[in-house]
This record gives C-alpha cells, sequence and structure tokens, in this order.
C-alpha cells in the first residue's frame, strides 16, 4: 500500500478560506500536522488557503484572521467575486452572475459541455471589459500568499480553460507563476489571462477535486461546501463520488465537513468578510475536536 499522503482543499469562499485555516491550526494545535503531506491539491478558495499554509504557519494565519478588519474586495471582473459554488457577496450583479451561472449548468448536456459554456460566457464577459480588473484581482490575491515562489513540496492548483473548457492543472513546473496560478483558480466566473490562454475558476472541474490524488495512500479532504455541488448528480461532480473513486483504487479516505457550529458561522453568505473571524474560530474548535480520531489515519 502506497504510504504518500494527500491533504484536500476545496473552494467555499472568504468563509472557506478561514474555515479551512481554522480547521487545520485546530489539527496541528492537537498534534496532527497536516501540513506535512506529500500532496496538496488547492481549488479556489482551497488553492489560497493551499500556498498559505506552506508558506506560514496556521496558527499564525488564524490569528491573522482573527484580529484582522473585514474589508470586501472586488473579483477579478471588478464587482464583488462569486465562485463556482454560488455563494455571494451583495445583490445586483453578483445575483445576475448566480442566477446566469445557474441557466448554463440547468442548459448543459453534461459537465464537460458545462466547463465550454461557463468559459465562452466567461470570454464573452472579458470581451467587454476594460480589462483592469485582472491586475487588481492579481494583487489582491498576492497580498495573500506569504511566499509568491512555488514550493518543493508537490502542490496542484486548479482551474479550467475557458476556451476549450478542459480541466488545468498547476504545479511548480507548470512555467506558471505561483499567484497566477492561485488567481485563476480564484477566478469565479470570469476570465483570467496567463500568457495567450484564459482561465475560470478550478471549482468549475470538481468542487473538491479530490479524484487528484489517485494514488496516494491516505488522503484527507477538507471540503467548506459540505461535498455539496450545484450540479446533476449524474454528472459525478459532488464529493461522494470522488470519495467512491478514491477508494476503489484502494486509497483510505477521509473528509472533514462544517459542522453545526461552523455552518452557523458561515450565515448565508460564504463570500462575506465578517464571516471568517467567526468561521475561523468554530473551525478551530472543530479541528481540536477531530483531531484524536484522525490521529491513527494521518500519523
Amino acid at each position: 500500500m502506497d504510504s504518500r499522503t494527500a491533504l484536500v482543499l476545496g473552494g467555499g469562499g472568504s468563509a472557506g478560506n478561514a474555515w479551512l485555516i481554522g480547521v487545520i491550526a485546530g489539527l496541528g494545535e492537537a498534534g496532527v500536522d497536516v501540513t506535512s503531506a506529500d500532496l496538496v491539491i488547492g481549488t479556489s478558495a482551497g488553492a489560497t488557503t493551499a500556498v498559505q499554509i506552506g508558506g506560514a504557519s496556521p496558527s499564525q494565519l488564524l490569528s491573522d484572521i482573527l484580529v484582522a478588519a473585514p474589508v470586501v474586495r472586488p473579483g477579478p471582473g471588478g464587482s464583488a467575486a462569486v465562485g463556482s459554488d454560488g455563494g455571494r457577496t451583495r445583490p445586483g450583479p453578483v445575483v445576475d452572475h448566480l442566477d446566469r451561472t445557474n441557466r448554463i449548468i440547468a442548459a448543459a448536456a453534461d459537465a464537460a459541455d458545462m466547463r465550454r459554456r461557463m468559459g465562452t460566457a466567461a470570454l464573452e464577459m472579458q470581451a467587454t471589459s476594460d480589462g483592469s480588473g485582472q491586475s487588481r484581482w492579481r494583487a489582491i490575491v498576492g497580498a495573500r500568499l506569504p511566499s509568491q515562489r512555488w514550493p518543493e513540496r508537490a502542490m496542484v492548483i486548479t482551474a479550467v480553460d475557458a476556451q476549450t473548457g478542459e480541466p488545468v492543472t498547476f504545479d511548480r513546473h507548470s512555467g506558471v507563476p505561483l499567484v497566477d496560478a492561485v488567481a485563476a483558480s480564484t477566478s469565479s466566473g470570469a476570465a483570467y489571462s496567463i500568457g495567450d490562454n484564459r482561465y475560470i475558476d478550478g471549482g468549475y472541474r470538481r468542487n473538491e477535486n479530490a479524484d487528484l490524488a489517485a494514488g496516494y495512500g491516505r488522503v484527507l479532504v477538507l471540503s467548506p461546501l459540505g461535498g455539496r455541488t450545484r450540479h446533476p448528480l449524474a454528472w459525478g461532480m459532488q464529493l461522494d463520488a470522488q470519495v467512491d473513486e478514491l477508494r476503489a483504487g484502494g486509497s483510505r479516505v477521509e473528509t472533514i465537513l462544517p459542522d453545526d457550529d461552523s455552518l452557523a458561522a458561515f450565515g448565508t453568505n460564504l463570500m462575506d468578510p465578517s464571516t471568517r473571524a467567526p468561521a475561523a474560530r468554530a473551525a478551530r474548535e472543530q479541528g481540536t475536536a477531530l483531531a484524536e480520531q484522525l490521529t491513527e489515519f494521518w500519523l
């Protein structure tokens, strides 16, 4: 049996990023250091978290969340961001975006068709923009990262090619700057340009993308969205399908989903920065409580 470990960090907006950090910090304080994973897979908000825990201690990241004043940040298109999970920050254009992407999902024949349609829609929006949103988004993403250099330890960041609809993974061998990889993975429904290519949020591949850990003996999945999906279950986008695939391939898999206290901290708006501190606090407690049962699995 393969002895390698993989840590999978799913998307879930501003609250989801804080929850991921809180859980990881709580586990570490109780003696289970999941940042030691042989592979870290980050998607959307989880991509930011993957880089953050690779360059700073989870306890310090948690402390920073708890003392920070909440700030509403614009997305790459210049308005408040809406993730592939559908979290939203405020009414108006954001709600319109959610409605539009729901219509795209409803019209799609399958996941591949959905990705192509999402990419086409993102490219159409980009064609009518002044292009300033991308530079602002890159600066915001860069400011969130403790380092802009790829770590030596294996890390995979997910995205989707907006021009083809094909899933994409970035790593330190891809030739893509780390900040651009994270910015693409967190780009929501806007197209993010890297060279001549355009990308959309990695959550349009799968919200967690845990299947990318195939071949690893132990896989721990943290899903801020609780394994939920906006897509038809027949498409196999949901976490349960990913876990089944991994286990069929011989991996041992454990999942951590938000508990009741964490869900209460999230409220109804995962993109609201004011949820970060309460989400992180609840997550820290959840991580501490889960550490004992995960000790045998991880250590």
